[in-house]
């Protein structure tokens, strides 16, 4: 087995769409980013590339490639579930904390589960918690959302 740690942070901004977990949240501001700024599923993604070795994020898809513009951070995350299957792992179990003071998130965390599974990760194996920062710090003034994931891999039984 192996134990992957991601985090990732982007900025809430005026204008922007919110995409977490693959669901757009309705809210006045939404996060900036050169593809569509999913922190959740960012993070997901850096903690498999991480159980895998291969890096982090940004080696995999740039932020200075065109190709990655506004790309759904959902098919990112299937790309690198489907190289994990390609070395002989599949993803056992993920559990993520969202950081944010608002949106409230409660009524969202089911769709969001759902929406991370079409990435290949089955739905009862992905946890997700929402926490506020109690007001400190960037996310606690409202400026950005954080979140932190951990992935297990287990082998492939055949």
């Amino acid at each position: 087995m192996r134990i992957g740690v991601g985090y990732d942070s982007h900025r809430l901004v005026e204008g922007m769409k919110l995409i977490l977990g693959g669901v757009d949240i309705p809210f006045y501001k939404g996060l900036m980013g050169h593809s569509d700024a999913d922190v959740l599923c960012h993070a997901i993604t850096d903690a498999v590339i991480g159980a895998l070795g291969k890096g982090d994020i940004g080696q995999h898809f740039p932020d200075t490639d065109p190709k990655w513009k506004n790309a759904s951070s959902i098919l990112m995350l299937r790309m690198i579930v489907d190289m994990a299957r390609a070395e002989g792992f599949r993803v056992a179990w993920v559990d993520t904390v969202v950081i944010t003071e608002k949106p409230k998130l409660s009524p969202f965390l089911d769709a969001m589960k759902k929406a991370i599974s079409n990435s290949g990760i089955a739905e009862d194996t992905i946890n997700i918690k929402a926490k506020t920062n109690e007001k400190m710090g960037f996310t606690g003034r409202e400026e950005g959302i954080a979140v932190h994931a951990v992935c297990l891999l287990e082998p492939v039984k055949e």
